[in-house]
């Protein structure tokens, strides 16, 4: 069975989805499609950049959905379905669409409500990846810090990336110091993110009451296929489930491993990272190499896919695997 498994914001980078849309007419479309919707060219950003504003959380969350939906529209083209999905954060709205559950149109305004509101926070927040620990370690090190008297404030793991892959969230000192318990406790590697908040915990709380006033007005249906849902790390078609999942996103932890394990057990034998990006090929061969994890980022990965060639994703560094990931 094959999945299609879509990023999530901090893949984008300028220039993305360029070569895509000079091969496949469709995917082009969908650019131009995606900046009617949002009222400005979102594919002269990707194009152009500056970098600052293609990294900013208000343009890099609907650049990071259109790319991934351009190709998407490239690979439809040649006649490839997913019989699974999953989508790693923002992804999740890709990978929504992907399986019938959301149009584009709607899919692609609740990622740029989804992103006005997360800038919208105001109170200071970072995150910063955790390599090499067991993620029951790393928790008991949050839970530590975050009931302690150290006045730091609060920090939690947001991203389960791996078996021992954590990104920690939360405020700024308070991570600072889950740093440094990391590394008395082991850690092979500390890699701070480059972000002004704190993604996928409870300090994005403030915006949470609006977030599920637009997520319970989506108009979902019950999708095609299964997605595997970022909050549960479970598969489900049931429509009140993932919009639950939906208004919960926000706040609650992407617990990709239990995702890639569900998406495992329902019999996945391919799983294709559908986007300019080689993250989640990367981090899925990670958690299961038995399983071939391929990279779409190129513009004849869909042709050599079509052809039924096998190519391994490119192997991205430490840094551009942590950033990429939230």
């Amino acid at each position: 069975m094959r999945a299609f498994l879509f990023p999530g914001q901090g893949t984008q980078r300028v220039g993305m989805g360029q070569q895509l849309c000079h091969v496949y007419p469709a995917a082009a479309e969908v650019f131009d499609r995606a900046g009617d919707v949002l009222g400005f060219d979102i594919g002269r950003i990707c194009r152009e950049g500056p970098a600052e504003q293609l990294t900013n959380t208000r343009y890099a969350q609907p650049a990071v959905f259109t790319c991934s939906a351009a190709t998407l529209a490239a690979v439809a083209e040649r006649g490839i379905e997913p019989d699974l999905v999953a989508g790693h954060s923002v992804g999740e709205f890709t990978a929504l669409m992907a399986a019938g559950a959301l149009s584009f149109e709607d899919a692609l305004l609740a990622v740029q409500q989804r992103a006005e509101l997360m800038a919208e926070v105001t109170r200071p927040g970072t995150m910063t990846a955790v390599v090499g620990l067991d993620p029951a370690v790393v928790e008991g090190l949050c839970v530590d810090l975050s009931t302690g008297d150290t006045g730091a404030g609060r920090v939690v793991i947001g991203l389960h990336n791996g078996d021992r892959y954590v990104v920690l969230s939360g405020d700024v000192d308070a991570v600072r110091l889950a740093e440094t318990a990391a590394r008395a406790a082991g850690a092979l590697k500390i890699l701070p993110l480059a972000v002004s908040h704190a993604f996928h915990s409870p300090l994005m709380a403030e915006v949470a009451g609006r977030w599920a006033q637009c997520a319970r007005a989506l108009d979902l249906r019950t999708p095609d296929v299964p997605v595997a849902l970022n909050t549960t790390g479970h598969l489900s078609t049931d429509v009140d489930e993932i919009r639950q999942a939906v208004v919960d996103q926000v706040t609650s932890p992407v617990q990709w491993v239990s995702c890639v394990r569900a998406l495992l057990a329902r019999g996945m034998t391919e799983a294709i990272e559908v986007g300019d990006s080689k993250v989640l090929a990367t981090i899925g061969r990670n958690v299961d190499r038995t399983v071939p994890h391929l990279s779409l980022a190129g513009p004849r990965a869909i042709d050599q896919l079509v052809s039924g060639g096998r190519r391994a994703a490119w192997a991205s560094s430490a840094q551009e695997v942590a950033d990429a990931v939230r």
